[in-house]
Parts: C-alpha cells; sequence; structure tokens
C-alpha cells in the first residue's frame, strides 16, 4: 500500500495525498457544496456554476483553459452531486504546479462574463432535455424526489429552465452563492501521483493558503426517512415499464455502512451472481439489465432497485424483487455463503483500486466526510468481520416492505 499524507492550512483547507510510482497525477478540489444547498428558487445553481467556471478566469479565457491542459496531454473535468462539486485533472507529474494554479484560479476567480455563461445556459437546457429522453437516467431524479419529497435533496442537480433564467441573469447572484458556499473548511485538495508531500503542501499554502475563514455558517435540515410504503406511477412514452424501488439507509460513516455495503452486493450490487440477476435475467428472462445500489449521503442515505421490462411482465418482476429480499430478511447467510460474499467483493475492491482517478476521488470524499482516506484493503479488513447474523439484522431493516417506494414509468 502507499503511504496517505494528511495535512490542513490554518484556514481550514484540508489536504490529502497519497504518493504513488505512476508519472501521472491527479490533482483537484472537492468542494462541500452541491444540490441540497440550494434554495428552491437557485435550483441547479452548484452545477451552473460548475459549468460556468471553465468559462473564463481572471487570468485564462475559456479556451486557454481547455489548451492548458490538453496542450500537455492532460484531462480536465468536474462534476456536481447533491452534495459536492468537484473540478480535478490528470496530468504528468512535472506538471503538477501549474495544473493546480490553474484549477485553484477556476475556483477561486471566475468571472461569469455573460457572453459565455449565455452559451453554457443552453447546453445545460440541452442536457436536460437529452436527461429527459433518457428514462433510465431520468428515473434515478424522479425516485430520490419521492424518497426524499420536502426536502432540498428531492431537487434535480440540473435544475430547470425556469430557476436557470434567474440565476443567469448576472454574475453577482453566483459569485454570492460561491462566497456563502466554497469555504476554505468545506475544501479538499486531493493529490495522487508522484509528487512529495512537501511540494503539495508548498503549492497549496500558495495557491489556498491566502483564503479567508468565514465566519458565518450554512446549514441543511436532514430529510425524513420513510414511515410508510410509497408508489407513484408516471406515465411516459416509453417502449419498456421502467420500474425502481428502495427506501432510507444509513448514512457515510454510519456504524452499519458496510454491512449495508456487502448486502446490496449480495442483493444486486453490478455483478452477474448477485440474485437479483440470477431471479429475474437467467432464471427467467424477464429483463436485460437489474441492478441495486446503496448511496449514503452525509446525514442519510438509501437503496435502491432499477429494472425495465416488457409491460406484461412488470407484476411478475416486483414479485420476484420481493422474494429475494424477503429472503435476505428470513433466510441467515450460511459460513459458505457469506465467504462467497466475501472473497467476490475483496477482488472487486482490488480491481477497482486499479483505476486511480476513481482512487482520487474516492481519496477526496472520505477525507470530506471522515477526515481521512482508508485505503481498499483497510476497509475490507473491517468488512471481513460482519456477521450473517448483522446482515440479517440490517436487512430486516431496511428492506421493510412497509417502507419502500415504488415508482414506475408506464
Amino acid at each position: 500500500m502507499y503511504e496517505t499524507f494528511y495535512h490542513n492550512l490554518t484556514n481550514g483547507v484540508q489536504i490529502v495525498h497519497r504518493q504513488t510510482a505512476s508519472p501521472v497525477v491527479y490533482v483537484g478540489l472537492m468542494i462541500g457544496a452541491g444540490t441540497r444547498h440550494e434554495l428552491p428558487e437557485e435550483n441547479g445553481m452548484a452545477h451552473y456554476i460548475e459549468h460556468c467556471l471553465f468559462k473564463g478566469t481572471e487570468h485564462y479565457s475559456a479556451r486557454q483553459i481547455i489548451n492548458h491542459i490538453e496542450g500537455i496531454g492532460g484531462e480536465i473535468n468536474a462534476y456536481t452531486t447533491k452534495e459536492e462539486t468537484t473540478f480535478y485533472a490528470a496530468t504528468l507529474n512535472n506538471h503538477f504546479r501549474t495544473t493546480l494554479h490553474l484549477l485553484a484560479d477556476m475556483v477561486l476567480r471566475p468571472t461569469f462574463l455573460k457572453r459565455e455563461t449565455d452559451k453554457e445556459v443552453t447546453v445545460i437546457l440541452d442536457e436536460i432535455e437529452s436527461y429527459n429522453d433518457s428514462p433510465s437516467e431520468l428515473i434515478y431524479d424522479d425516485f430520490e424526489n419521492l424518497i426524499f419529497e420536502g426536502s432540498t435533496l428531492a431537487m434535480p442537480i440540473l435544475g430547470t429552465k425556469k430557476t436557470l433564467k434567474r440565476i443567469s441573469k448576472s454574475p453577482e447572484y453566483p459569485l454570492d452563492w460561491m462566497a456563502q458556499h466554497y469555504r476554505p473548511e468545506r475544501m479538499v485538495l486531493f493529490v495522487l501521483g508522484n509528487v512529495s508531500p512537501k511540494q503539495v503542501i508548498a503549492a497549496a499554502e500558495k495557491e489556498l493558503g491566502h483564503l479567508a475563514t468565514v465566519s458565518s455558517s450554512t446549514s441543511v435540515s436532514s430529510p425524513s426517512s420513510l414511515t410508510s410504503a410509497k408508489e407513484r406511477i408516471y406515465r411516459r412514452h416509453t417502449h419498456q415499464t421502467h420500474i425502481m424501488l428502495g427506501s432510507n439507509c444509513f448514512p457515510i460513516g454510519h456504524p452499519k455502512q458496510l454491512t449495508m455495503f456487502l448486502l446490496n452486493n449480495i442483493l444486486g450490487g453490478g455483478s452477474m451472481s448477485s440474485r437479483l440477476y440470477l431471479s429475474l435475467r437467467e432464471k427467467y428472462g424477464l429483463v436485460y439489465n437489474i441492478d441495486s445500489q446503496a448511496v449514503p449521503l452525509s446525514d442519510t442515505g438509501y437503496w435502491n432497485i432499477y429494472l425495465a421490462c416488457e409491460p406484461q411482465h412488470k407484476d411478475q418482476c416486483l414479485e420476484l424483487v420481493h422474494a429475494e429480499l424477503k429472503k435476505l430478511r428470513d433466510v441467515r447467510l450460511t459460513s459458505a455463503q457469506l465467504q462467497r460474499a466475501l472473497s467476490q467483493l475483496q477482488g472487486q475492491l482490488a480491481i477497482s483500486a486499479e483505476n486511480q482517478e476513481n482512487n482520487a476521488l474516492a481519496m477526496a470524499k472520505q477525507m470530506l466526510y471522515h477526515h481521512r482516506a482508508p485505503q481498499w484493503q483497510e476497509t475490507f479488513a473491517k468488512v471481513q468481520k460482519i456477521t450473517s447474523e448483522q446482515l440479517q439484522e440490517v436487512a430486516n431493516e431496511v428492506f421493510d416492505t412497509n417502507k419502500i417506494a415504488t415508482l414506475q414509468y408506464a
């Protein structure tokens, strides 16, 4: 395992750095500000800012930002979630300092020139329409709306045509939002590559050390959990029936989070040997894809199962899904089944760890919420201690049929 280094600047910016032997360095800034930090009338602000920060800074034009990275063979990217906005790049190690300087300039000194941001509004509107044309993607937004109804977590990341028109009127609106939410104590600088800790700290001090701490704080309310079953059907012009069902589960860092992680992997976590896949796809041939996921957030979480099938098969599919959930609630895994599940997960974690981009982003998120970034071996060592009894206990807690929400596109 490579050693992980931690450091905090005096203004609160957290630094996590893992020194590897790779000639490629991943460097980025993750900010704990996303969709749930928006007001309803400014929905889409975090995602709008993510786009517009590529459109020019006090020192770089939009074209210069792209050319600066791609001209040296690097890659630059960004994304927005319900709770974070992340900007990062991959370049050769010897370009680390200039790459961090560019990213810091984007995050700290954007200009929001209207002639540029107006173009980006058109791009985002097209992104919204593209999303609306993809039921397998749109259903995730609608399901979160169902699960977190009444909370800002229910709002779509992309925003709406109405809110985009409002937030793009002038640069003052997004700049004020950034001043409120892009605070140093919410920032994580992450670096993965063959760069020394001394180099990382020196560069961080130069680029981020001048940021002033902000005395005012903002908070978000925690959404309530489902107390009864919910069902919603949307009429959409789709050939297949798209179905998603699920409920609340555990937040990041909860003692049962890793148990839920293993349980989800057994249920439908993306492999062809998962119980849902073996039943609905292999045994009955009712679906092409079916999977499940567990999504932990800072103070809550949820799990879901997604499938698409021919309309005449939807009732049978739902019956089979609930049969698998019941089996996990009622029947404890044998020792052999548990060991097989652990071996499978160990291999998946090891293979996933070969993707350095994913490692860098996971490292940043762990730092943002845990203030440390364990490597996969440390995480798996904890998973190995999970018992069949604990898995059954969590299954009965989270797969309670009286608290499951079901959404259909029919």
